[in-house]
């Protein structure tokens, strides 16, 4: 007999990663990055200077391949296969991450994981990349799913393509409250963009002024001043 679907939770908590729920998690990503644009085109590049916070992975591998002196067909046209190749370079590379989840992070998703609150990631990290970082810090068992970069174009698709993919498999209802948790004033658009809550946290790079000037929903230290009935209608 098939196993009855669970009832619509009142709450969906989406995630970014990077300066989120991990920091100071090293250069394996970036160099994963960078070594598949040597790969790909035998040139050297470097991000040192390029500002990635809030940046999607295709677009820094795109910046990275266009700086090298690729034209843009010939950049399109290596995409798929340098993001694939950077994905396996990182996938082999991690390191143990536990050390670095942000203060409060595991915490908050043990508490929506007993509440039965769906968690997911909206990142700018490629699938295999997202996922294994969630992995090596041990948060994996409490996200159900992800939109990832290169899934979409765009931070505020992503959401719009993880509240999609919760709606149309029955996790959420309609009136659900839907939040995006974030470091970047990015995170924070692409919140606003879709209508759901925006709550930011000054565990990245991007200051609290900076973030406040974004007028999010909830502005936090760190995840550990966050409380369950934030998150809920």
């Amino acid at each position: 007999m098939a196993s009855r679907r669970s009832e619509p939770a009142p709450a969906l908590v989406l995630f970014d990663i990077d300066g989120t729920l991990l920091r100071r998690s090293g250069p394996h990503h970036r160099r994963a990055l960078e070594d598949a644009v040597r790969w790909a085109t035998g040139r050297e590049v470097s991000t040192d200077g390029m500002a990635l916070q809030g940046m999607l992975d295709p677009d820094i591998l795109t910046s990275l391949m266009l700086e090298a002196g690729l034209a843009g067909t010939e950049v399109r046209r290596l995409l798929p296969q340098v993001m694939t190749k950077a994905q396996s370079l990182y996938v082999r590379r991690c390191p143990d991450l536990r050390a670095k989840v942000c203060p409060g992070a595991r915490a908050v998703l043990a508490r929506l994981k007993r509440a039965r609150i769906p968690a997911g990631l909206v990142t700018g990290n490629l699938r295999r990349i997202g996922w294994t970082k969630m992995r090596r810090a041990g948060l994996r068992d409490y996200l159900r799913f992800g939109a990832f970069a290169g899934e979409a174009p765009t931070r505020a698709a992503l959401v719009r393509l993880a509240l999609s993919r919760a709606r149309r498999e029955g996790w959420i209802r309609p009136d659900s409250l839907a939040t995006l948790i974030g470091d970047h004033p990015n995170d924070i658009q692409a919140a606003k963009a879709n209508g759901i809550q925006a709550v930011a946290v000054a565990t990245g790079l991007s200051p609290a002024a900076e973030l406040d000037h974004c007028r999010p929903d909830v502005l936090l230290g760190d995840l550990r001043e966050l409380r369950l009935a934030m998150l809920l209608p």
